[in-house]
């Protein structure tokens, strides 16, 4: 007897799960079928949407492109330890390898004295000056690339610290000013993304709301049939929920499509200029997780737009007998 009450509930539960999931498809399919029927005003919505949303997504990727550059320069995060003219050649590699076994130091370069003026001598055409000295007076040097977690200006600040102590060591030359401007420019771009994107949010809400209470209003006779026959406000509603949903929905992909084409036509010209700094640097768009985001952000903001506007306006409808 309770197996069979038990088996009752479920069939009673799945029915029930059955036909409120087949109503809301009902609902989905009809309110793309309205938006179908005007694709001009539907293709307008969209366009307004998916510019609000791809204008915050642009300022994300050119802050991420930002923090891309001095890591993908190379030598742009080294720094440069000069060691103690005397030191023999075993001793400088001794040091050289202390270095590097460091956790905050990702790699080492050494330039032994004599790879530095043979180099001094190409690059500045004073070869028979140089002829002339019976010693080297260059120092060997050691160029530090810090590891990944160490390239603040607060941690290289304490490398360039830590390597001015070691006894084998002449001089450090780190500048680290530019990265501390690099820094500062980032957090404000990070705060004006952030600012326009919950500016640009609440627009969404205004024009999905905006347009969603000029649809309540155009079925306004349907609505007030709808509640003269006992319908609920939440019955009601959805139509206008999923409405809002699928503006949002297409507004978040044409943002995609937006951003997508907008880092497409700026890549070769970012590319050329990059090439004449010697750098192989590209420019990035968003990642696949935040273009899905952004589609999932346009679709939220639609149903909460229509969902505010919805309520808000069938409130104050009241069938008129």
């Amino acid at each position: 007897m309770a197996d069979e009450t038990l088996t009752a509930v479920k069939r009673g539960f799945r029915t029930r799960l059955d036909g409120w999931l087949e109503r809301h498809a009902q609902v989905g399919v009809a309110s793309i079928g309205r938006l179908y029927s005007r694709p001009v005003a539907t293709l307008m919505v969209w366009l307004v949407i998916g510019v609000a949303l791809a204008l915050p997504a642009l300022l994300q990727v050119a802050v991420r492109n930002l923090e891309a550059v001095g890591p993908g320069q190379g030598k742009a995060y080294s720094i440069d330890v000069f060691l103690k003219p005397e030191l023999s050649t075993a001793r400088v590699q001794q040091v050289a390898e202390r270095v590097e076994a460091r956790d905050d130091v990702a790699k080492v370069e050494l330039i032994t004295a004599e790879q530095g003026l043979a180099e001094f001598r190409l690059r500045s055409g004073f070869g028979e000056a140089l002829d002339a000295l019976t010693d080297n007076p260059l120092p060997a040097t050691l160029v530090i690339t810090p590891a990944a977690n160490s390239t603040s200006p607060a941690a290289m600040a304490a490398l360039r610290k830590d390597l001015s102590r070691v006894s084998e060591v002449d001089q450090v030359v780190a500048d680290t000013q530019w990265l501390e401007r690099l820094q500062a420019l980032l957090s404000i771009s990070r705060s004006i993304s952030e600012g326009a994107g919950l500016l640009l949010s609440v627009a969404v809400l205004l024009v999905v709301g905006q347009v969603v209470r000029g649809d309540i209003e155009t079925r306004r006779a349907e609505v007030e049939v709808s509640k003269l026959l006992g319908a609920s406000d939440g019955f009601v509603r959805r139509p206008f929920l999923y409405t809002g949903l699928w503006y949002g929905l297409g507004g978040g992909l044409v943002a995609w499509l937006l951003v997508v084409g907008a880092v497409s036509l700026a890549s070769p010209g970012v590319a050329r200029v990059a090439a004449l700094y010697g750098s192989d640097f590209q420019l990035l768009g968003l990642p696949f997780a935040g273009y899905c985001s952004l589609v999932a952000t346009g679709a939220a903001l639609g149903w909460l737009g229509s969902g505010i506007a919805a309520t808000w306006r069938l409130r104050q409808l009241e069938p008129s007998v």
